[in-house]
């Protein structure tokens, strides 16, 4: 709770109620009008709250927004508007009551506007308590109530939100979207996506739509990009044992998006990095990322955490049903190295990571991946059987409600004889991670025995080990165990393994080939005919590397080389582009009179112009050709004000980098005066920091 008053606002539903407090918010209906070119929203608000015991005022989050017309049963009343919150203190009365109001802002966070006024989209990201920046609501996750949102925007651009499209009315060279939601939900699952997408639909074997988009330009990257997709809904939809809960599921790809996906209540949006064509799906899946939101809609949007401490409910379940999604679809062994990769990353961090899974601080790493181990380690203690009925049990008893840890394992103690509070101690109190109990559970699997034993061959010489290794290669093991051995191998030199290499080059595995390329390093000369094979693989990674090593070791042939693959684009970052163009630039007497032209380009792609991973990549390559080049300390400072933390941070360390030398800390002092007000702010406490 935010403050004591805080307590006034637990929501109920006729239906869906929480325990009755003083005050119950049971809906919202808003029709709002986003603004591109002023980067502002304004909207007409109603909503209705029962009181159920005599208050002297009522808080709704609203940071830094403007009200007028405030109406409570009808009548204007006065308010407070403190910044933060909007207070009421009149006009509401015991029972059913309505507020009206009107409301603008220019958020500073929370709703983005990306791109140009020609191309652009805008799309909010509420994770945590953050979507009173846009829309007058509820900072408190335990405060559900039932959001219908109608937005009026320009055509031709595509408006989504949460819920069912009800209805859809064109007004002029505008359009307005009406979406209702039957059920409640926390405020930070409220949505909005605009952009020029177009939309495909499949539907469940429950009878569910799911409303898959891309980007208009991108239609024919839609089979690749939710590969599975159905399949992926059925099957998590029968392993939880619960029905979907929202009426409709959509997916929303977005530019410059700050995570890999957000879980919004029947509107899961994710990175545009993961729309991907025939080629990009063999090295980059949004897969795992689709079944984890996905797998969010039951546990965080239908029960929710009542705090902090026990996030892992949410994050380490969504985890935990993600990988028994893939299982089903992909097999017993799939699912058992994707465990144990977990566990390796655990298994480093320990030195570091010492958060216990119950703990409001804790990181990421720890919410998610010791979250889902504990999962992992429960459901083998107490059977399949018994697992999957207590989480039933308990989804049907706290749907649409809030939770802690508690609730949980008492259904989990309900069905089964565990131990759960020897379970909490272990697994979610510990900071010890139970490295060998885990383990112990992955053991199970053959596959991962024959791993396990594999690994151990690592420091014996090849000699004795190149019957195992080819043995492996020609059976039908799986993918793991195989690309172990192609890194065992990738020590010795090439001569010794050149018949084994062989076998991965026929394979025609792309994941096999691509840990082939990743363990050799350097170019083998009697192996390069073979090697400039990996340029036509499907993989953008492949290529990549095959690309730059290939460049590097033959210079005679570069230009040969540069003139084959001019025409490469690679992922949403152009790594391939950037790339070339960094290699035709670095190769001499090569298209002399091209050069100013593909330096323009490279340097074109350090601005605002493109997303902030193709202004990353292409910043890392002008860095790579010329690290005193000032004509990228621009993007830099431009980079610092970007709304996506990573590049933020990439161009601040970049920068505090470039100020310990002292020439560049007169270029910038130079640059300073030139600078946009926002600029020179975060310039100067950069240069403060010196």
């Amino acid at each position: 709770m935010k403050t004591q008053f805080y307590s006034l606002f637990l929501l109920a539903t006729t239906a869906f109620a929480q325990p009755k407090r003083t005050v119950d918010f049971i809906s919202l209906d808003a029709q709002l009008q986003p603004d591109f070119a002023t980067k502002s929203i304004a909207g007409n608000l109603t909503f209705v709250f029962e009181v159920n015991a005599k208050t002297d005022s009522i808080f709704i989050d609203a940071k830094d927004m403007v009200f007028d017309q405030l109406q409570v049963n009808g009548k204007l009343m006065p308010f407070v508007n403190n910044g933060k919150q909007l207070v009421l203190y009149k006009g509401y009365k015991k029972g059913k009551n309505t507020l009206k109001l009107s409301y603008s802002a220019q958020p500073k966070q929370t709703m983005y506007f990306v791109g140009t006024p020609e191309n652009h989209q805008i799309w909010t990201q509420g994770q945590g308590k953050y979507t009173s920046h846009w829309l007058p609501s509820f900072d408190d996750a335990n405060e559900k109530l039932i959001f219908n949102l109608g937005i009026t925007y320009p055509a031709p651009y595509q408006v989504i939100s949460n819920g069912i499209l009800e209805m859809k009315m064109s007004y002029g060279s505008k359009n307005s979207w009406q979406y209702h939601m039957e059920k409640p939900m926390s405020s930070y699952l409220a949505m909005i996506a605009i952009g020029d997408y177009a939309q495909v639909k499949q539907f469940s074997k429950s009878g569910i739509p799911l409303e898959l988009y891309v980007k208009s330009s991108d239609l024919d990257k839609v089979n690749t990009t939710y590969k599975d997709n159905q399949a992926l809904f059925d099957v998590l939809e029968k392993c939880i044992g619960f029905p979907y809960p929202w009426g409709v599921y959509k997916q929303v790809p977005l530019e410059d998006f700050l995570y890999a996906g957000m879980e919004n209540t029947s509107a899961t949006t994710f990175s545009q990095d993961f729309v991907v064509d025939h080629i990009g799906i063999h090295d980059k899946s949004y897969t795992n990322v689709n079944a984890h939101e996905l797998a969010h809609q039951w546990f965080g949007d239908l029960v929710t955490a009542k705090e902090g401490k026990h996030h892992w409910l949410q994050e380490g379940f969504a985890t935990f049903y993600a990988l028994t999604a893939e299982g089903e679809l992909y097999g017993a062994d799939f699912e058992v190295f994707e465990w144990y990769d977990m566990l390796e990353e655990l298994m480093r961090a320990k030195k570091t990571d010492k958060q216990v899974v119950l703990d409001a601080k804790a990181s990421s790493l720890t919410f998610y991946k010791k979250g889902a181990w504990a999962l992992y380690a429960l459901r083998a203690e107490v059977g399949s059987a018994s697992f999957d009925l207590a989480v039933r049990n308990y989804l049907k008893k706290y749907a649409f409600k809030t939770v802690e840890t508690s609730d949980f394992l008492n259904e989990i103690k309900a069905v089964s004889s565990c131990d759960v509070q020897a379970f909490q101690r272990s697994w979610l109190e510990s900071s010890e991670f139970p490295v060998t109990e885990a383990l112990a559970l992955l053991k199970k699997n053959a596959s991962m025995v024959q791993y396990m034993e594999l690994g151990a061959l690592y420091d014996k010489p090849f000699a004795d080990n190149r019957v195992a290794y080819e043995t492996f290669l020609r059976s039908s093991a799986h993918r793991k165990l195989k690309e172990e051995v192609i890194y065992q191998m990738g020590k010795q030199d090439f001569e010794q393994i050149a018949p084994l290499a062989q076998l991965v080059m026929d394979s025609k595995d792309v994941h096999l080939r691509q840990a082939l390329i990743r363990s050799l390093g350097k170019v083998p000369d009697n192996f390069k005919l073979q090697y400039k094979t990996f340029l036509e693989d499907p993989s953008y990674i492949t290529r990549e590397i095959a690309l730059q090593n290939l460049w590097s070791q033959y210079a005679s042939e570069r230009a040969e080389l540069l003139d084959k693959t001019q025409d490469w684009i690679g992922f949403n970052d152009r790594n391939l582009r950037i790339t070339w163009l960094t290699l035709a630039l670095a190769t001499m007497d090569y298209k002399q009179t091209l050069k100013p032209q593909f330096y323009d380009e490279l340097l074109q792609y350090t601005t605002a112009d493109y997303n902030a991973a193709i202004r990353q990549n292409a910043i890392n390559n002008l860095l790579f050709l010329d690290k005193n080049d000032q004509n990228i300390l621009q993007a830099l400072v431009e980079g610092t004000l970007h709304h996506k933390w990573q590049f933020v941070k990439y161009c601040k360390d970049t920068i505090r980098q470039m100020l310990k030398k002292t020439s560049y800390q007169v270029y910038f002092n130079e640059m300073l005066p030139k600078l946009t007000p926002a600029e020179q702010q975060s310039l100067g406490k950069l240069l403060k920091e010196i």
